[in-house]
C-alpha cells in the first residue's frame, strides 16, 4: 500500500469507516511499514495486540483467519 492508501485508510479507520477486516489489513500494513511503531502509541499498541492474537505476526504477514471476517 502507498502513503497515500495508507492516509486515506488511516483517516477512514478513525472515522469508524472501516470494517474488521480492513482494519486488521491496516494494521498489518502498519506493521509492515514500520508506522504502526512510528504514529501514536494506540497504534502500537494496537497493532501489539493484534500480533498477540495471532491475526499476523511482526513482520505483517496476515493469518489465514483474516479471511474469516
Amino acid at each position: 500500500m502507498n502513503s497515500t492508501s495508507q492516509i486515506a485508510n488511516i483517516i477512514a479507520y478513525e472515522q469508524g469507516a472501516l470494517n474488521d477486516q480492513e482494519v486488521v489489513c491496516l494494521f498489518a500494513d502498519l506493521v509492515r511499514s514500520g508506522l504502526a511503531w512510528e504514529l501514536q502509541g494506540h497504534y502500537g499498541r494496537t497493532a501489539s495486540a493484534l500480533i498477540k492474537e495471532g491475526w499476523f505476526d511482526r513482520e505483517g504477514n496476515l493469518s489465514l483467519a483474516v479471511l474469516e471476517l
